[in-house]
């Protein structure tokens, strides 16, 4: 049986313009969410999100329909997230350091706003946001795959292919993933 996506991404390849916004309405809440659950940050994931299927385009030729769609574009997006994630550490803020049109403004005044959006108060719950704060301890390399199995409900297989690492790596990384994740929820 063909699925949703090998139909659409046959008529992307023969050039149907309208099958590719399709393909991006059947996948942008979900790599959304793996990006916002990687990353904490609402902003950021949209970035990653857009950025997901700007790779997806522009590599749809290299897409081996072997594999199941949603385990590829899985890994462009974790892979994005790792990446973006190793950047962040990378980079050094200084509260001293002159923001173009702060001009006047002390360094108080230059400070994100702690309010959370209303969007943000919605997927925020007491013990959703102790969660996400344990899953944000975790290194990427644990935090992605415990995101794929827990949060996104992928299989063991599917991580493997996603993240292109053997199955018994799969199963220690979620071993070890969840026995950090119940020290930091002191389960």
């Amino acid at each position: 049986m063909v699925s949703i996506e090998e139909k659409l991404i046959k008529r992307i390849k023969k050039g149907d313009r309208d099958a590719f916004p399709e393909l991006v309405e059947l996948y942008k809440d979900k790599i959304y969410h793996v990006a916002y659950r990687m990353l904490g940050n609402a902003q950021e994931a949209e970035d990653i999100a857009q950025e997901t299927f700007i790779r997806v385009y522009a590599n749809l030729e290299n897409y081996d329909p072997s594999y199941k769609f949603s385990t590829w574009i899985y890994r462009i997006a974790t892979n994005l997230c790792i990446d973006h994630l190793r950047k962040r550490k990378q980079s050094v803020y200084s509260l001293d350091k002159p923001v173009e049109g702060a001009e006047g403004l002390d360094w108080h005044d230059r400070l994100a706003d702690p309010d959370l959006g209303p969007e943000d108060r919605v997927l925020e719950g007491e013990f959703h946001g102790q969660v996400q704060e344990a899953i944000d301890s975790l290194s990427p390399k644990y935090r992605s795959i415990m995101i794929l199995r827990y949060l996104e409900d992928l299989s063991l297989s599917e991580i493997s292919d996603a993240l292109k690492l053997p199955v018994t790596t799969i199963k220690t990384r979620i071993h070890r993933g969840r026995e950090a994740l119940k020290k930091k929820l002191n389960l």
